[in-house]
């Protein structure tokens, strides 16, 4: 098995005095600790005391071993050695921007000294992150950041040729109705699992919102069914959604329905971006510490009417219901 690599801690540290001390080889040194012996010949060349004025007491001391690993590392990150850098990330961040956007602007900008955005996470998550509370500002703005791949692993759900790289251009250049995007409006946990289906159209923005009561994917696709059935098929041709596991049941929907479904890729819910702004609005009216069982269809409703209502610059300042009306009409025809 392929060993990951890890620095040396100050425990290592420790037995390496002891059996240089002793006068053990560095290759036994080496074999003791399970590391190459070119990792051992490195850290004593290179965290080894030395004193000009005192030579007689130069050599490998693990405390100062250790001290030395550590300032080393604080110089080089460039977060600290580049206070301009890390003053304009800090700005970014508390304007909202994800560490993947501060990233890529940087690059974006050819900026002689650059961050990934996985530097800016771990800037975020930082002691002095911390200090700042610069969670508060990512995204998803967690306390404490959940490991990287900490998902856990499934069997295949969605059919490979489902995947929204096989579906057609019509529907990517937004040149024909009835093609909708799915998503689900989540709340607190506090408020267990009840949620809000939004289905939006890509070519009118029409928008239409749906309360569940669980994440359950078979209610899920009985709402979607409910409300697209009284569509003539030209206003319900397919759907797409993201991997979730409450959208796991599209054959069910399918079926039901006689739509086609496509899946964005893994992790990629920016693929149906349409969906994804159209709730960005809806937050105004339905934040996350709104209760959802407190929301009747009433009040979604009314929330649709004025969304659907509002002229948009994508639309040339129309509305939606107005676009979905017009092309709704020109497809009848």
């Amino acid at each position: 098995m392929k060993r990951t690599y890890s620095q040396i801690d100050l425990d290592e540290r420790r037995k390496i005095e002891r059996w240089r001390q002793a006068g053990v080889t560095v290759d036994v040194i080496a074999e003791k600790l399970g590391r190459h012996r070119s990792t051992i010949f490195r850290e004593i060349a290179r965290n080894r005391f030395e004193d000009n004025e005192m030579p007689e007491v130069a050599g490998y001391f693990c405390v100062a071993a250790n001290s030395k690993a550590k300032d080393r590392r604080s110089r080089h990150r460039k977060l600290v050695r580049h206070p301009h850098l890390r003053a304009s990330i800090i700005d970014r961040i508390k304007h909202g921007w994800s560490p993947e956007q501060i990233a890529g602007r940087l690059a974006y900008e050819r900026r002689c000294v650059r961050v990934c955005h996985e530097t800016i996470y771990r800037f975020a998550y930082s002691h002095d992150g911390q200090q700042m509370k610069l969670w508060r500002y990512l995204p998803e703005s967690r306390a404490r950041r959940r490991p990287r791949h900490a998902r856990r692993r499934h069997g295949r759900r969605f059919s490979p040729e489902l995947s929204i790289l096989h579906r057609p251009d019509v529907v990517r250049d937004r040149k024909q109705l009835g093609h909708w995007e799915c998503d689900l409006i989540q709340f607190r946990k506090k408020f267990g699992n009840a949620n809000i289906t939004s289905l939006v159209e890509r070519v009118s923005r029409f928008t239409v919102f749906l309360r569940n009561n669980d994440r359950q994917s078979r209610s899920i696709m009985d709402g979607l069914i409910d409300v697209l059935s009284p569509l003539p098929h030209v206003a319900r041709r397919s759907i797409t959604f993201d991997r979730g596991t409450e959208f796991t049941d599209w054959s069910y929907l399918q079926a039901g329905l006689g739509v086609q479904t496509w899946f964005c890729d893994p992790q990629s819910p920016w693929q149906k971006g349409t969906v994804e702004n159209t709730n960005r609005r809806a937050r105004r009216w339905l934040s996350r510490d709104t209760d959802p069982l407190s929301v009747d269809d009433r009040a979604l409703h009314q929330l649709c009417v004025h969304l659907n209502a509002t002229p948009r610059k994508c639309l040339g300042f129309k509305t939606p219901d107005e676009v979905f009306r017009q092309k709704l009409m020109a497809a009848d025809r």
